[in-house]
Parts: C-alpha cells; structure tokens; sequence
C-alpha cells in the first residue's frame, strides 16, 4: 500500500505540474514555490530550485506580466504563441524533476509524458482563447484567464495534497482534450481563413467618371 502511495503521489506531482505548466507557467512555479516554502511539501532534489527567492520573483514579475496580457483580446493569443516555446519545455522539465533521483530512462520517459501533457494543455488554452476572442465583449474573456489562474492554482496543491482525487480528475480532464481539441482546431482554422479572407479580398476596380 505505501509503494501504492508513493507510486500516486509521484505520477500526481509529475503530471499535475506538467498540466498546470501548459496553461499558466508562472503561476505553478510560484504555487510550487510557495507551498514548499510554507513547509507543505518536500521538493525532490532537482525542483528545490524554484523554492529559490529569485526564481519565485522572477515567476512573480513574469506572472504580474501575464495577469494583464492574458486579459486583454489579440494580446494574449500573441502572448500564448510566444510561450509555446516556453511552457511545453519547462513542463517537460518540471515532470522530470518531479521523478526524483531515479535512473535516466525514467527520467527521459516523465520528461516525454510531461512535455505532452503541457502541450496538449497549452493548445486547447491557447486555441480556446482564439475562439473566445471572436466574442465581441471582453467579459468572456477575463472570467476564462481568472478561471484558469484559480484551476492551476488549485491543481497544483490538488496535486500534492489529494493525489488519487486529482489524478481521476486528470484523466476526466484528458478525455475532456481529447474531444475538445479536433473541435477547437476546426474553429480555430475557420477563424484565420475569415481573417485571411478580410486581407487578399480583392478591391472592386475604380469606377471611371462619365465621358464629358
């Protein structure tokens, strides 16, 4: 039972931050930070870093940063392209530290799992927002970003305090991608090909004056 345990608790904590990595980057680290810090969890050896002062106050400025970004329309799709090339390696990371000091194999393999898990969270946040955005009111858009604040901050400590409840939420949410994202990349592609469509649109020809 306690290889069980300890068998969950690892997988939730590899996942969890893997997951919560794809939507909001800076949050998890200063969630993970915040909670080691306050004696809430033992960090494996090779994430004790975040717990650092500076790291926490660089995940601090950049999470200040996004709060406002992610609120805005345009504003945050471009913010979420950039950090495709942030989030999706850092959550591969964050899983394999989260292993623990086990052999490389079991590393590399945690890295592979996180790194698509953050991705495939990272697109259906980034690709949702797009959808979102072709709303004409801003409304929906800020109670999607603080909805998102408040499930990577809830997931993470979910993670690491109930890691069975989180892990069967995990797989509700898997299946949840898994049929979400062929829809949201069918809107999504609908969406640019009308944007497309606005800029080569062809201009009528001038109309000449009448012949005196």
């Amino acid at each position: 039972m306690e290889a069980l345990d300890q068998i969950s608790t690892t997988l939730a904590l590899t996942m969890g931050l893997a997951w919560a990595s794809g939507i909001n980057l800076y949050a998890t680290l200063l969630t993970l930070g915040f909670l080691a810090n306050s004696g809430n969890i033992v960090l494996p050896p090779d994430l004790q870093i975040v717990a650092d002062p500076m790291v926490m106050a660089a995940a601090g400025l950049m999470y200040f940063i996004e709060f406002f970004a992610d609120k805005v329309p345009g504003v945050d799709t471009g913010w979420d392209a950039i950090h495709t090339f942030i989030r999706i390696p850092a959550g591969a990371m964050l899983a394999a530290g989260a292993i623990g000091d086990l052999n490389p194999a079991v590393e590399i393999a945690a890295a592979i799992m996180g790194g698509s898990m953050a991705a495939a969270s990272h697109a259906t946040k980034a690709g949702s927002r797009v959808l979102i955005n072709t709303s004409p009111e801003p409304f929906s858009n800020w109670f999607a970003s603080v909805g998102e604040d408040i499930a990577v901050i809830g997931g993470v400590w979910a993670c690491i305090n109930h890691p069975v409840v989180f892990l069967i939420a995990l797989a509700f949410c898997i299946l949840l991608m898994i049929w979400l994202l062929p829809r949201i990349w069918f809107g999504v592609k609908k969406v640019f090909r009308i944007i497309i469509n606005l800029f080569t649109r062809e201009q009528p020809p001038p109309v000449s004056p009448p012949q005196q």
